[in-house]
């Protein structure tokens, strides 16, 4: 199983790696929202220092949420998608390699572009590492949630907006504690609880995504 899981993040960063544009538009979405926001604002940077969380966040999970469409569009309109379905090694632990490879392309390059991106706003060291962290704990959840309301939506006309309704409420919980994480590290409050609830939502959605995301597969498949 470790095999065909190691195999499954290779095969699609491989893909990844060959369809550049489609990896750039995420980062660059990214990167254009963040360093947009302060020019409708205003460059006070007092009004934008307790902004910056909240901001950075909502671009992360718009962005992460505008390339799931991809997640399972391909192996299913090229055949690979049955491949894998009658594959001997559970489905689960092969949806949880391409959950991994999204996160590597989609969510990795925000988590690194992040410190650069947070200078705009003028946030000091200690919240610009609580905030790469919480984005580091917090983009492989959005992944996993997001790779169920992708496979439920596979094949249906409009399943962008289908994925956005189903995902969106989902979101949120995660959205909440980590700009709150930055926010109590501005202010000089505990962190932990935080990165804690973070650091769960990471380890449930590690163990139930895969196997929902298998359930939805078949049945979308069916």
């Amino acid at each position: 199983m470790l095999s065909a899981l190691r195999w499954v993040v290779v095969r699609d960063l491989t893909l990844a790696l060959r369809q550049r544009a489609d990896v750039m538009t995420t980062l660059f979405f990214f990167v254009i929202v963040v360093s947009l926001f302060p020019l409708g604002v205003g460059p006070e940077l007092d009004k934008l220092r307790p902004l910056t969380a909240g901001v950075v966040w909502v671009a992360a999970l718009l962005a992460s949420m505008l390339s799931l469409g991809r997640l399972f569009a391909h192996d299913y309109s090229d055949g690979t998608l049955e491949q894998l379905l009658i594959a001997p090694q559970p489905l689960s632990v092969l949806v949880l390699g391409k959950i991994i490879a999204h996160w590597i392309v989609s969510g990795v390059p925000l988590v690194v572009m992040t410190p650069l991106l947070g200078l705009q706003y003028d946030l000091g060291g200690g919240p610009l590492a609580v905030l790469t962290l919480s984005l580091l704990l917090g983009t492989p959840v959005l992944s996993a949630i997001g790779a169920v309301g992708a496979a439920l939506t596979l094949g249906l006309r409009g399943g962008g907006v289908l994925v956005a309704l189903l995902v969106l409420p989902l979101y949120v919980p995660v959205l909440v504690f980590g700009a709150g994480a930055v926010d109590a590290a501005t202010a000089g409050l505990d962190i932990e609880g935080h990165l804690s609830l973070l650091g769960a939502f990471l380890l449930v959605s590690l163990v139930l995504s895969p196997w929902a995301t298998a359930l939805a597969l078949r049945i979308s498949v069916e």
